[in-house]
């Protein structure tokens, strides 16, 4: 019978969040190609990072940065088995419900260009030009001020 995944917010460097480190490493280093230098940043130490545990392993991952004019949600990756799942929505929706617990409302990130539809399922709308990071197009995308988005190619 299908268990759905446990979502979980960890401590920075503990076991859990190494393993979410190792996950991030697969999907982004590995799959998609995104340099290892890029991979990790300073924001690491700092962030509040999430894991989805399915089967006894972590087999997703996400950070949320909390910045004064917004909470950035980051560093969203799930492992190849486990996608279609419903498992990035569900760790989005807990990371989202975590910050809004703590006063926080107003959300961004920057998607995979690919990955825009998915991400307005949740709300979001993208503004602003194309860009490249870690050698894929990617948009700005926030979920507030909605209405002023506005997209430049």
């Amino acid at each position: 019978m299908y268990q759905p995944a446990t979502i979980l917010p960890v401590p920075v460097f503990s076991s859990l969040c190494n393993a979410a480190f190792s996950l991030r490493r697969e999907v982004f280093v590995q799959e998609q190609n995104v340099p290892i230098e890029e991979e990790h940043d300073a924001h690491d130490v700092t962030a509040s990072h999430f894991v989805a545990i399915a089967d006894g392993e972590v087999v997703g991952t996400l950070r949320l940065l909390f910045l004064p004019e917004h909470v950035k949600i980051g560093r969203v990756a799930v492992r190849k088995s486990y996608r279609g799942q419903g498992i990035a929505r569900r760790m989005i929706g807990a990371a989202m419900a975590h910050a809004r617990e703590r006063g926080q409302d107003r959300f961004y990130l920057t998607a995979q260009s690919d990955k825009l539809g998915f991400y307005e399922s949740l709300g979001f709308v993208a503004f602003g030009p194309e860009f490249m990071d870690g050698g894929m197009p990617h948009r700005a995308m926030r979920d507030y001020d909605r209405q002023s988005a506005v997209l430049v190619d």
